[in-house]
């Protein structure tokens, strides 16, 4: 291993990445997320999470540094972080990456978009700051064998290490700034696991969002002269020593509550899947797009169903039962008790039975689904008690690199209707094309933005490297009729 620390070693990647260095095809792909996470951001504008923390932030005010997206208001840096990754994350829409640990990489784009605004930055320094996002976020997801959310940890734990590198490239950060920044926010964000578990609660979609908006403010410290712990990773008490052990060499033995879980016995780390080789390939390029405004381990279930149901033209008076096979981490996560009676959009877009029972009713899922009118249906309720799971540690064995799910579905008459698939719509393998991506923007935005502003704002992400940030940010407006 190399003598220098972890941070440093992340540092340097990312303080000397340039828009020069990147590719053709991963410069699109940042817009494509760009768009779609915009997207995203534009359909939550009126959820009750987003309107209550704007209103927190617009009693405190502060410098006008950076806008609120769609919005408009002008806020310090810090706090439209924080709301703007809120907004993209609200809807529980935006990306996906999932392998030792899950991660939503777009929730860290706001780190760049604010502190670019306050600094005058361009869209290309935005462009480069977004592939670091994904390109820490993604590694992190690898780091730890098997991921932090084994340990009942939530991936905002990763998050912590990123957001600091992407508001430091933005701010300009030497190398030694950005360990300072990495250590300053490395200490303090680790976020358990409840807010992903059981009955959830808006804290779902915001533990992601804090641990970016604190990156954002380590930055502005780090830049300050603060400094903090280098070795935050590797070091005594560190990260890998509170959470495993602090020899990377060696395996830890697993609690014994999760002995024989997935047929690994020990834990360890892969430093060199965090840093080795960078520069090499973008992670960006691996990350997968959402079809569902769902967690993104029912989208392979949810997809087996609508296939069934529109392909055999059934409805929903006719189901006897449905069984649902998954992997083990997957039935642990989607089939808790309490999601059988979700009573919140946060808990219902988490629950499988809720996600298939109104796929079964309305033969598809929108945003619309969780809303207060669908969480009340009776025909969803009729359905929801018939849905059955059951692990499969074979399809354990699959898991990271398929997501398979196979569905039967008996029906009153007895007739019996299977579907199996591997991995969901909107995965790498199986991308979200143009059509599809304009598609979902357009349903999330259509109420805030007219047709021709739906254009407007389209051409403006896939032509920013030609703007600055603040111009870019004041084109989200939406139309204020």
């Amino acid at each position: 291993m190399s003598q220098k620390s972890i941070s440093r070693r992340m540092a340097e990647f990312a303080v000397g990445l340039k828009y020069e260095d990147l590719p053709e095809n991963v410069v699109l792909e940042v817009k494509r997320f760009l768009y779609d996470s915009i997207g995203c951001a534009y359909g939550s504008m009126q959820t009750h999470d987003v309107q209550s923390m704007l209103e927190i932030y617009r009693e405190m005010g502060g410098k006008p540094e950076s806008k609120v997206i769609g919005f408009g208001d002008e806020l310090p840096a810090a706090s439209t972080a924080l709301i703007n990754s809120l907004m993209i994350r609200a809807l529980d829409f935006n990306d996906i990456y999932w392998k030792d640990d899950p991660s939503h990489p777009s929730d860290i784009i706001p780190a760049a978009l604010s502190v670019a605004e306050k600094t005058g930055a361009s869209m290309k320094d935005v462009i480069v700051a977004i592939v670091l996002a994904y390109e820490f976020e993604q590694r992190l997801c690898l780091f730890a064998k098997p991921g932090v959310r084994e340990r009942k940890w939530h991936h905002a734990t990763l998050t912590q290490f990123v957001s600091p590198i992407v508001a430091g490239k933005i701010l300009g950060l030497s190398v030694d700034e950005m360990v300072n920044a990495i250590g300053i926010n490395g200490c303090h964000n680790h976020t358990i696991g409840c807010p992903t578990a059981g009955k959830l609660t808006m804290m779902k979609n915001t533990v992601d969002p804090m641990a970016v908006q604190s990156g954002v403010f380590a930055a502005l410290l780090a830049q300050k002269g603060y400094t903090g712990t280098e070795k935050v990773f590797e070091g005594k008490e560190g990260f890998m020593d509170a959470f495993i052990g602090w020899n990377a060499k060696e395996e830890i033995p697993k609690p014994t509550d999760m002995e024989g879980r997935d047929g690994i016995s020990t834990w360890s780390w892969d430093i060199e899947a965090l840093v080795g080789n960078l520069g090499e390939g973008y992670k960006i390029l691996e990350c997968g797009m959402k079809a569902f405004p769902t967690e993104a381990l029912t989208h392979t279930h949810i997809s087996c169903v609508l296939n069934a149901m529109i392909n055999n033209n059934l409805d929903y008076k006719d189901i006897k039962e449905v069984k649902v096979t998954a992997f083990a981490q997957a039935y642990d996560i989607l089939f808790d008790p309490a999601k059988y009676r979700p009573e919140s959009r946060e808990t219902a877009d988490h629950s499988l039975p809720y996600c298939l029972a109104a796929a079964i009713v309305d033969k598809k899922i929108t945003t619309q689904s969780f809303s207060e009118e669908k969480l009340n249906d009776p025909a969803i309720f009729e359905v929801i008690d018939k849905i059955k799971g059951e692990p499969s540690m074979e399809f354990e064995k699959m898991f990271p690199a398929k997501q398979p799910s196979r569905v039967v579905i008996t029906t009153n008459d007895g007739r019996t209707y299977e579907e199996y698939l591997e991995y969901p719509k909107g995965d790498p393998r199986q991308p979200m094309t143009m059509e599809d991506l304009e598609n979902k923007f357009n349903s999330l935005s259509g109420g805030v933005l007219s047709a021709g502003r739906l254009s407007e704002v389209k051409d403006l992400i896939f032509d920013c490297e030609a703007v600055s940030a603040r111009e870019f940010m004041s084109g989200l407006m939406v139309d204020r009729s």
